[in-house]
C-alpha cells in the first residue's frame, strides 16, 4: 500500500491520470459524434434518393405533358391549315365574287339613302366606303358577327330605318 501511495503522490502520476481521463472523455465524445454523423449521413443519403426519385417522377410527368402539348399543337396547326385552305376554296367558289359584290352594293345603297342629293359622287363614295367596310369586316369582330348572324348586311346602317320610313312618308304626302 505504501508503494501505491508513493506512486499516487507523484505529480507525474496525477498528470498521467488526468491526461488519461481527458483522453477517455475526448474519445467518448468523438465516438458519440462519429455515430451521430454516420446516422445523419445515412438519413441524408435516403433523403437524397427520395428526392431523386421525386425529381425523376416529376420530369417524366413534365415530359409526357410536353409531348401531349406538342401533339395537340401539331393537330391544331393542321386544322388551322385545313381551315385556311377551305376558306380559300370557299372564296373561289362560283358565285362568291358576285355575292360579295352584291353585298357591297347593298351596303352602298343603304348609305345612299342617307346621302340622296348628288347621286353619282355620293354613289362612288358609298361604294368606296362599303369596300373599306368589307375589308375591315374580313378580319375581327365584324367577321365573327357576320358568321354568327348571317343576314344580308353585317350591320344595318344608322338611320336606315328612319330613312326608309321618311321615304314612305314622303311618298304618302305626294
Amino acid at each position: 500500500m505504501e508503494t501505491f501511495m508513493l506512486i499516487v503522490s507523484e505529480p507525474f502520476t496525477w498528470g498521467l491520470v488526468v491526461g488519461l481521463f481527458l483522453l477517455a472523455m475526448v474519445w467518448r465524445l468523438m465516438r458519440k459524434d462519429i455515430v451521430t454523423l454516420r446516422s445523419e449521413k445515412k438519413r441524408l443519403q435516403q433523403e437524397g434518393e427520395e428526392l431523386q426519385g421525386h425529381l425523376n417522377t416529376q420530369l417524366k410527368i413534365n415530359a409526357k405533358g410536353n409531348d401531349q402539348l406538342e401533339v395537340d399543337l401539331r393537330e391544331l396547326r393542321e386544322q388551322n391549315e385545313n381551315l385556311r385552305s377551305n376558306l380559300n376554296v370557299a372564296k373561289q367558289k362560283p358565285g362568291r365574287a358576285e355575292l360579295r359584290h352584291l353585298h357591297l352594293m347593298e351596303n352602298a345603297v343603304s348609305v345612299m339613302r342617307e346621302q340622296a342629293p348628288g347621286f353619282a359622287p355620293a354613289w362612288e363614295k358609298a361604294m368606296r366606303d362599303a369596300e373599306a367596310a368589307e375589308l375591315a369586316a374580313e378580319s375581327g369582330l365584324k367577321k365573327l358577327m357576320r358568321k354568327v348572324l348571317p343576314t344580308g348586311k353585317s350591320a344595318p346602317a344608322i338611320g336606315t330605318k328612319d330613312a326608309v320610313d321618311g321615304d314612305a312618308q314622303t311618298k304618302d304626302i305626294e
